[in-house]
């Protein structure tokens, strides 16, 4: 019998190798018209903290979505790694210094504001049709949606993501994080939430 672990890992790396065959070029232009559609799907209060990423590899460019939100009033923050269980939330200043955080991806120095945000742009690899997702294997964001979690904190949490990574079904652990809207190039898709 095959464990939830190593059907995870096959999803992700099958998904992963379909987000991998998309064109570049493609993705750029997808990057920006997920912009456009944030403008008019996801709305945040002047000064409301939301968390984005700095895309790695074949990830979808979050950057023009936070530039739309930051348009809007939103101070931005993205994770950044202390150690092999542990992210948080830096904010993102302009003209602050960036650091290498592992991974091929850079996050706010150091000396950066830790911030909890209430609007959480989520990296997976891949996702299925109840919002359930695989992420990249670490829990980071799992475990920082706890922390989050214990200080009575709810942030609204969008996964980011193209069509290609929907799977038919996710496999369930106790400490998987469900995430209720995922944006992909079709459009913002939001999933009942589970009773």
């Amino acid at each position: 019998m095959t464990s939830s672990k190593d059907l995870k890992r096959q999803l992700r790396k099958d998904a992963l190798a379909r987000r991998d065959a998309l064109d570049e070029f493609w993705r750029v232009e997808i990057a920006l018209e997920m912009a456009e559609t944030a403008k008019a799907e996801i709305a945040v209060e002047p000064g409301q903290i939301v968390s984005g990423f700095w895309p790695m590899r074949s990830e979808v460019d979050v950057r023009p979505l936070m530039f739309v939100l930051r348009e809007k009033g939103a101070r931005l923050c993205l994770p950044a790694i202390l150690d092999k269980t542990t992210i948080v939330f830096r904010e993102l200043v302009h003209g602050a210094p960036m650091v290498e955080m592992g991974f091929g991806t850079v996050g706010p120095h150091e000396e950066a504001e830790v911030l909890d945000p209430s609007l959480m742009l989520v990296p997976l690899a891949a996702f299925d049709a109840r919002g359930h997702r695989v992420g990249y294997g670490a829990g980071y964001y799992d475990r920082a949606i706890a922390r989050l979690a214990d200080k009575g904190l709810t942030p609204r949490l969008i996964g980011i993501a193209f069509d290609c990574q929907e799977v038919a079904m996710v496999p369930e652990e106790n400490h998987d994080v469900i995430i209720p809207e995922i944006l992909t190039e079709s459009g913002l898709r939001r999933f009942a939430p589970r009773l």
